[in-house]
């Protein structure tokens, strides 16, 4: 049984024994700030991009660095963070676990346990008071939506709560390897804007080749990044399609899939968290279930839980 399904039962069995609190406290005024600047100084980079790179300051040596960023950092994040730490979809060994925990960390969205125990909670509470970041916790109105939709997209991040890892990811904060790569988080980020900088200079073997692949390859890369997981929180629990049942108003927007590396395919997601797989239908990429696969291949990752014929069929007989 994973964490999410032990939260999930604990809110409606009924039992006798009381749930830990859903918050464990608030975050102290300068880790507020420092949340504040990761958030905002990648979208001001996306920001100036377009004048930056008219003409000047973008090279062919910056998009490869940023493209191969971006994979590293988001499929640490969707293979990693979220289908292996959160829902257990697979296990993997111990070389690989650290590796994704690490390549995760470089996308700058939090550490791993954090990241777990928030997720954990959105799938707890999924569109109902108690999730973070759902976009229907203010009404139905237009006024009521666009306020959800900026919550649910980076709004929620502002907020000074602190999910309670002890209720939502016991098994992280337990585990010594995951609470060494937590400790150094901000290494992980530092590391996640130099490398590119050192790369571009070495590449271009100029002082402005590493300016350009920091701005691309470091903040921009970043805030593209943010944003697309973003938006899986946001326009993927509001727009997009519903073929399977679940619990709340998770969506397919399909738009999404390839930059999301599939987590875009979030109806079935919602409807069967722990599947290694989002994209089970016929079109519909997936690349970290492709990543996985591979692991699987290798040795590295076992006990994947791949979406089966008769699974899925009940899934689509109640929708």
């Amino acid at each position: 049984m994973s964490a999410t399904q032990t939260a999930e039962e604990t809110e409606h069995s009924g039992g006798t024994r009381r749930p830990k609190p859903i918050i464990s406290g608030r975050t102290s005024l300068p880790e507020h700030i420092t949340v504040k600047i990761f958030v905002l100084a990648p979208l001001l980079a996306i920001a100036v991009a377009v004048p930056f790179a008219w003409g000047w300051g973008l090279s062919w040596v910056d998009i490869a660095l940023g493209a191969a960023f971006f994979v590293v950092s988001g499929l640490g994040v969707t293979a990693g963070y979220h289908r292996l730490f959160t829902h257990g979809s697979y296990k993997a060994n111990r070389p690989l676990r650290i590796a994704l925990a690490i390549a995760g960390s470089f996308s700058a969205q939090g550490p791993v346990t954090t990241w777990v125990a928030d997720h954990r909670r959105h799938h707890a509470f999924s569109d109902r008071a108690g999730d973070p970041h759902s976009p229907w916790l203010f009404g139905t109105s237009p006024a009521a939506l666009a306020k959800g939709f900026w919550h649910a997209h980076m709004g929620w991040l502002f907020e000074r709560e602190i999910t309670n890892v002890d209720r939502f990811a016991p098994d992280l904060a337990q585990d010594r390897d995951i609470r060494t790569v937590d400790r150094l988080f901000p290494l992980w980020v530092v590391a996640s804007f130099l490398l590119p900088a050192v790369l571009g200079g070495l590449i271009t073997w100029s002082v402005w080749g590493g300016v350009t692949a920091l701005f691309w390859a470091g903040l921009v890369r970043i805030g593209l990044l943010h944003h697309v997981t973003w938006s899986v929180n946001s326009i993927c629990h509001m727009l997009g399609e519903r073929p399977f049942t679940s619990r709340d108003k998770a969506a397919n927007f399909w738009p999404l899939a390839i930059f999301s590396f599939g987590e875009a395919w979030h109806n079935l997601h919602h409807a069967d968290p722990t599947c290694a797989r989002h994209g089970v239908l016929r079109g519909q990429i997936d690349i970290s279930a492709r990543l996985i696969w591979i692991f699987e291949k290798l040795g590295w990752a076992t006990k994947v839980r791949w979406p089966t014929a008769s699974r899925l069929t009940r899934l689509t007989a109640r929708a």
